[in-house]
């Protein structure tokens, strides 16, 4: 039978485990929309079409045979910063890298669960910057409005889910990389606790700042790829007690305290909130009263918390590039991230790192009173596309801190957070706001999405509606991926 688009995690297993699709049906549907938009989203750096029909293949003769995983037979992507065996990680670079030997730890798991990898989805790159574009790939484009960027690093991952080419995806957050792409494209993205998705090969990705996380369109899609995903690796520095995702989507949260905050901590460039950005982070506050919780304005105590942010994210990206073959082929604003990183690599990246102590209990204090702190995701709507070509270093720096102040502390202290949707802005442009937690506190945030989800039903609102809002806007129409003209196909390796 042939699927919707917007046939979602859940559902996909539903339909498998009862016979009513095959394994083999979903992914050549799925190669068939990346394949059909690649020239319109450009969601894809590679796809592995020919391997992943044949895993599907597979999953269909055991499911045949009456075996059951938690992803047996379902397409999904991954970003192209995880590795995944027999194709590179180029993550948004230009040139070439040699194929991956292994998969990642993250891609294991999921393949442990069953899930059918069907390829990379496009990074910034070195996953520095809000949006996904750069001379290696071209520009990784908003299905709600392909005229704007769906964020960045994880864009490729949240347009892929966005417009229906995977029912969920697999990205990163190192300063909001999976929240702000998820705000931006109307989707829900999950940062968790640190360690709780392997990075490994890597042992401790960007200082610490960078987790692995879902994308999806519903809270239960995510809290399934979350649970798939979840587990250390033996040499991992950070092993949290293992949660239950999905069942966490199933309960009720309690009645909450929640902070709305939003002041921002301090940066250099006195970032204001976009009205329309205000506008639906109040709707959210609003609801969540409604469904009986306290909510009132409160601000953590960030203090000069960047102080912090700036040594690991800069040596994080020094450590990355180093192993580049070719340097020069980088952006220059990733080089003067380098020639920083490296001079702040000693000293100064040790007190960054020993002041997560002292961070957790000033900024954690804010939890004696309230049990979620809840502020936007981003400052502003997505920008248009090209917005930051041109810039220097320190402008797309002090650019990006104005349009995105809100996500990237979290990724300092290590703890969870939750994008959901909020709205659009009168333009049509998805905005998100987040749920955040304290150490360990997914499954709180989780139920709590779950129960708002169940209240404002944002699965029910799809790009296929935003076409005529993207010619209102003067930019290219929003994109129905069945719609989409052909041509283009991302190159399988």
């Amino acid at each position: 039978m042939s699927t919707a688009e917007f046939t979602g995690l859940t559902e996909q297993v539903r339909l498998l485990a009862e016979g009513r699709t095959t394994s083999a049906a979903l992914v050549r549907e799925s190669l068939e929309r990346i394949d059909a938009t690649q020239s319109t989203l450009n969601a894809f750096r590679c796809t592995r079409a020919e391997q992943a029909t044949l895993e599907a293949e597979e999953a269909d003769r055991r499911l045949a045979a009456g075996e059951r995983l938690p992803l047996l037979g379902v397409p999904v992507a991954v970003k192209d910063d995880t590795d995944v065996a027999g194709l590179p990680t180029l993550f948004g670079c230009r040139g070439e890298a040699p194929p991956a030997a292994a998969d990642g730890e993250s891609v294991r798991k999921l393949r442990e669960a069953g899930a059918v990898i069907v390829g990379k989805t496009n990074a910034c790159e070195l996953g520095q910057w809000p949006f996904t574009e750069g001379p290696a790939f071209g520009a990784t484009r908003n299905p709600w409005n392909t005229g704007h960027t769906p964020g960045g690093s994880s864009g490729g991952s949240a347009a892929a889910v966005a417009a229906g080419l995977v029912p969920a995806a697999l990205g990163s957050d190192g300063a909001g990389s999976i929240r702000i792409p998820a705000g931006w494209t109307h989707l829900v993205g999950i940062k968790p606790q640190r360690g709780r998705v392997s990075v490994h090969p890597h042992i401790d990705a960007f200082q610490g700042l960078a987790v692995n996380g879902p994308l999806a369109r519903t809270v239960a899609d995510a809290a399934l790829l979350l649970d798939a995903a979840s587990g250390p690796h033996p040499e991992d520095l950070n092993q949290p007690r293992p949660i239950q995702a999905v069942e966490a989507a199933r309960r009720e949260p309690g009645r909450l305290r929640i902070a709305l905050a939003w002041r921002p901590p301090f940066t250099a460039t006195r970032p204001a909130i976009h009205p329309d950005v205000r506008r639906a982070v109040t709707s959210i506050a609003e609801a969540l009263a409604r469904l009986g919780h306290h909510v009132e304005e409160e601000r953590p105590r960030y203090g000069l918390i960047g102080l912090s942010f700036v040594p690991r994210a800069t040596s994080g990206v020094a450590e990355i590039a180093a192993i580049h073959p070719d340097p020069s082929m980088l952006d220059p604003r990733t080089r003067s991230a380098m020639r920083n990183g490296k001079r702040l690599s000693g000293r100064a990246l040790r007190i960054a790192r020993a002041r997560e102590a002292r961070q957790h209990s000033r900024i954690g204090a804010i939890f004696d009173r309230y049990d979620v702190v809840l502020a936007p995701t981003a400052a502003a709507p997505p920008p248009r596309i090209g917005a930051f070509d041109g810039k220097s270093a320190w402008q797309t720096d002090k650019t990006m801190a104005a349009a995105c102040p809100y996500a990237w502390p979290w990724n300092v202290l290590g703890w969870p957070g939750v994008n959901v949707p909020a709205g659009f802005t009168r333009d049509g442009l998805p905005v998100g706001a987040q749920l955040l937690g304290h150490a360990g506190t997914e499954e709180l945030l989780i139920s709590l999405a779950a129960q708002l989800e169940d209240d404002q039903r944002w699965y029910e609102h799809t790009p296929g509606a935003a076409g005529a809002l993207g010619a209102a806007a003067g930019t290219p129409d929003g994109l129905m991926p069945d719609t989409a003209p052909a041509g283009g196909a991302p190159v399988e390796q």
